[in-house]
């Protein structure tokens, strides 16, 4: 069979992997939602643990996070290790099938009766950065914690298989490489397809492979790079959306590695799946703010100054609320003032991301509010009802503006701590395509 010239492609950081799928695949118990969900909820690995037991899993593959402090995590990724060996020596069975040099075109339905479309690919770790104000083609979109990442890099050194989770975000306004993808293969059969475990909804993937295939691919990200491509020459073609630490982790390997391995290495790629962030099935939540014991008017006026703002009282919880989702730039504020509650709209001029604007201003003024906490919260009725108690304000940020997304963090950087949320924890990406890293 004549070899695809991929060269372009992987001028780009873009490579086509080889895949390493499950032979006769049961679906609902070889794939597993990514390990950093569900960090404080043993029952539901509890309950994925039924569901896989007694078959082959990637949860055999991962260690959940909820597990990452636990006593016996020396012994779990031991016990890591030799899954993946015997998964790979066909020991005690069979478990992979042949490996095929393919990305996948991925039609996800989840739950909530949402469809999401993605393309697994590979990435060269070398042209991502997740430190602030690179100028990489692969960015991370909020801050890194570096304390995060050696913890991960115990699991990955060694590990003879790579499981992705991570979803990288790319500006396609006019869905040329997802979309089209999706064009190309679905008159194919599929590779994979099946329910998920514990209201996953459902997958299916096709692979992209044959020379027309490759070339739409590389057509499109060459399309999708000039239209990113800065006047210095750089180009800014992925954000990372999931998985940031996880991406950190394997650039961190690759760096501590590279001199001894080579530039071969597998240990030098990471696999992604590929989202377009226009994509109708993924949505961006934002994630708001309660600050406890703090001078609430105090800070609101600090904020409006800082922000050229205008405050504008408004009579309901509901008011404030349907306020702030008219708006890609206005905050809402619900707290209590000598026993009356009060509901505040501070309107702005804010055209980029405004939680990468409003955070750094509320630490600034925190800084000298030595009471004060702040805790980071999913929805906005429990924001509201958590701004009736005394000596608490919640904060409602408006909805992610995808248009300014990439803007922003070419422009500012990535984006604060605890920025936004793709989707319910139900909806993240599961386990299921494999591929050899450390032989």
């Amino acid at each position: 069979m004549k070899k695809i010239d991929t060269s372009k492609l992987e001028s780009f950081g873009i490579r086509v992997p080889e895949i390493l799928l499950p032979k006769n695949i049961d679906i609902k118990s070889w794939a597993v939602i990514a390990c950093d969900q569900y960090t404080q909820d043993l029952d539901y690995w509890k309950k994925a643990e039924k569901a896989a037991a007694g078959k082959a899993s990637t949860l055999n593959l991962i260690l959940p996070e909820v597990y990452l402090n636990a006593p016996d995590k020396s012994q779990r990724i031991k016990k890591i290790r030799e899954s993946m060996k015997d998964y790979l020596e066909g020991n005690p069975k069979e478990v992979f099938d042949a490996p095929r040099d393919c990305m996948v075109y991925v039609e996800r339905k989840t739950a909530f009766g949402r469809t999401r479309k993605g393309l697994v690919a590979e990435i060269d770790l070398d042209t991502y950065e997740w430190k602030p104000f690179s100028n990489a083609n692969i960015r991370a979109t909020e801050a890194t914690i570096v304390e995060r990442i050696p913890p991960r890099m115990e699991i990955r050194k060694g590990a003879p298989l790579e499981l992705p989770h991570i979803m990288l975000l790319v500006d396609d306004k006019e869905d040329q490489l997802i979309g089209a993808s999706g064009a190309l293969v679905k008159g194919k059969a599929p590779l994979y397809e099946g329910q998920l475990m514990c209201n996953g909804g459902s997958i299916t993937g096709w692979a992209l492979e044959s020379e027309a295939e490759i070339t739409a691919v590389t057509d499109a990200v060459e399309k999708i790079a000039a239209k990113n491509r800065s006047a210095d020459g750089s180009t800014f073609l992925f954000a990372v959306g999931d998985g940031n630490h996880s991406l950190a982790t394997a650039k961190a390997v690759w760096d501590e590695c590279k001199k001894e391995l080579g530039p071969d290495s597998p240990v030098r790629y990471a696999l992604v799946e590929i989202v377009n962030i226009y994509d109708e099935g993924l949505t961006f939540e934002p994630i708001h703010r309660v600050i406890f014991n703090v001078n609430t008017e105090a800070m609101i006026k600090a904020l409006a100054a800082k922000l050229n703002g205008r405050i504008k009282e408004l009579s309901s919880a509901t008011e404030l609320e349907e306020a702030v989702k008219k708006s890609h730039a206005d905050f809402g504020f619900a707290y209590k003032l000598d026993g009356a509650q009060k509901y505040v709209l501070l309107e702005t001029d804010i055209t980029e991301l405004a939680v990468a604007r409003l955070q750094p201003e509320i630490d600034a003024f925190l800084k000298n509010e030595s009471s004060a906490e702040i805790d980071y919260i999913h929805g906005s009725e429990e924001v509201l009802k958590l701004g009736e108690r005394d000596n608490a304000v919640g904060i409602l940020l408006p909805p992610i503006a995808k248009d300014s997304f990439f803007e922003t963090i070419s422009g500012r950087g990535p984006l604060p701590r605890k920025s936004f949320s793709m989707g319910e924890a139900d909806e993240k990406r599961f386990y299921l395509e494999c591929r050899k890293l450390f032989s």
